[in-house]
């Protein structure tokens, strides 16, 4: 039951991720034609909203809401005495993310009168799309697991929230970094959608991105934390 209580966790919040990304994003073209202004809109509620999820869910879950952020828990912890992540427990978070991700965009579509079930047409399959996307995957990784390696776990609601708003703006793809959030994305033909011909060559760049991150990571901070702090914001949070 614990980890069933942890899986609905990770859906619920991975489709309110995605409910606040498309949402926003539709809210902001319903408001304003500029599409500077449509951008500041989305980035600001999605870097809200993260925070607010992470504080929320952090204490059920660790609030990874992102497949890459739970398949690196468990590499970068898997030796360890207490790992923050077992096969098992990326086994049930995984499906439940790409779950609640399809959801969410379903209920943003729903919410705003728009066709529940939509096929974006959005192209975003560009080179330097997909460069942009290895960025910001692997500054995530870093962001997320640099705090629980300094023992700073509890500042990862603004941390991370702050990362992903600032990465809108400075990465080309504006920052999906999240293959469970990609896939959702998909299934919305608005502002914050992405053509199904285009999600491959994004997860593909982002788990390059997790890659790299965790290799500068270790190389950051060698020295294995303590169990109980990693990752973030998982294990901060002790979920029970």
């Amino acid at each position: 039951m614990n980890l069933a209580r942890r899986a609905l966790a990770e859906f619920a919040g991975t489709a309110a991720l995605v409910a606040v990304v498309v949402g926003s994003g539709i809210m902001a073209t319903d408001l304003s034609r500029d599409v500077g202004v449509q951008l500041l809109a989305n980035s600001l509620a999605t870097a809200a909203g993260l925070a607010v999820l992470i504080l929320i869910l952090g204490p059920v879950s660790g609030a990874h809401f992102n497949p890459v952020v739970s398949v690196a828990a468990w590499v970068l912890t898997r030796r360890d005495a207490a790992p923050a992540m077992r096969g098992r427990d990326v086994a049930a978070y995984l499906p439940a993310q790409v779950a609640g991700a399809v959801a969410g965009a379903v209920l943003a579509n729903a919410m705003f009168a728009l066709p529940a079930v939509q096929i974006s047409a959005r192209d975003r399959s560009a080179p330097h799309l997909l460069l942009g996307e290895v960025v910001a995957t692997a500054g995530l990784i870093v962001v997320v697991f640099a705090l629980a390696r300094q023992g700073r776990a509890a500042l990862a609601p603004v941390t991370v929230g702050g990362y992903i708003g600032a990465a809108y703006w400075f990465t080309s793809s504006t920052s999906f970094a999240n293959p469970a959030v990609t896939l959702g994305r998909a299934f919305t033909d608005t502002f914050a959608g992405i053509a199904p011909a285009s999600v491959p060559a994004f997860i593909v760049a982002q788990l390059a991105g997790a890659a790299l991150g965790g290799l500068l990571l270790v190389a950051l901070y060698p020295n294995s934390p303590q169990p109980a702090a990693e990752p973030v914001p998982a294990s901060a949070y002790q979920p029970r």
